[in-house]
């Protein structure tokens, strides 16, 4: 919701690069409203507009909507990659992404 906030703004990426520039361990902490609102700040948010879209509540049905298609699809954590309906989860090196869409087009060709 607070990334929906900051796009609001034309900040996504800006807010984006610095939540994965201060992760911290899980239920640290590091992700609390609070620090959210103060990410914001550092992004060159304007404050008090993104801490009304963020608690506002607005982007909660979208969020779930998606985290749900999310589950539904088999998808329990990122980065999660379908390759032609097959799941890579995890980081992958390219060598792997290269075999799979290889395997792919060969499946496709014989077809």
């Amino acid at each position: 919701m607070a990334a929906r906030a900051a796009q609001e703004q034309g900040k996504f990426w800006e807010y984006h690069d610095l939540l994965y520039e201060n992760q911290g361990p899980q239920n640290s902490g590091t992700f609390s409203d609070e620090r959210l609102i103060g990410f914001a700040r550092e992004a060159g948010l304007d404050a008090e507009q993104f801490e009304e879209s963020f608690r506002g509540g607005e982007y909660e049905d979208v969020v779930e909507k998606v985290f749900r298609e999310a589950q539904d699809a088999g998808i329990q954590g990122t980065p999660t990659f379908f390759i032609n309906g097959r799941i890579l989860v995890g980081a992958q090196p390219l060598e792997t992404f290269e075999q799979v869409i290889e395997e792919e087009l060969r499946r496709a060709e014989s077809a």
